[in-house]
């Protein structure tokens, strides 16, 4: 029998703004809803408005992904009054907007927009580390109330839950 010492757990990446600091204005290209073809900035409407929002970005597609924005997106349209926002921007050298709102259709997201931005790196003032596949960040009153991020095969269902039960920090924000 051999033994293989134990590989040490990875340690957590780091990725996004920080909890207590203010998310920056970006815009990408929106794929579904009816902003569609256009660059928006929905940073910039919600803090307009002081309003909550889920912010998810991402590497690629997966269904873990969908999973995801359709959770948070669930919980957003039940608190409607609160105005929280979620959308999901995935980070890619060029846009394929038809296959992302293929993807979008296939996974059941109907409220949250699924858009590119045209920039593996994502926004520079978001900082998204290389290693995060998904960053999550969590904000109200225009400051980040929660950030998650993962890498690759990380987002099970365990991470999805512990991102939906922090949802509740965006409509209770002081």
């Amino acid at each position: 029998m051999i033994l293989a010492p134990a590989l040490p757990a990875a340690e957590p990446v780091v990725s996004g703004t920080p909890v207590g600091k203010r998310p920056g204005p970006y815009s990408f290209l929106v794929a579904t809803g009816p902003q569609r073809g256009q660059q928006t900035c929905y940073i910039c409407e919600q803090h307009e408005g002081n309003k909550p929002a889920a912010v998810v970005f991402a590497r690629g597609t997966t269904d873990q992904l969908g999973k995801l924005v359709t959770k948070l997106d669930a919980v957003s349209l039940a608190k409607k009054e609160s105005g929280c926002k979620v959308w999901l921007t995935l980070l890619a050298d060029k846009a394929d907007l038809d296959a992302l709102a293929k993807w979008a259709q296939q996974q059941g997201i109907k409220n949250a927009p699924v858009g590119a931005f045209e920039d593996a790196d994502g926004p520079p003032s978001y900082k998204l580390h290389r290693d995060a596949e998904v960053t999550v960040l969590l904000f109200a009153k225009q400051r980040v109330v929660a950030n998650f991020a993962f890498r690759a095969g990380e987002l099970d269902d365990g991470a999805i839950e512990k991102v939906v039960k922090a949802m509740p920090q965006v409509f209770e924000a002081k």
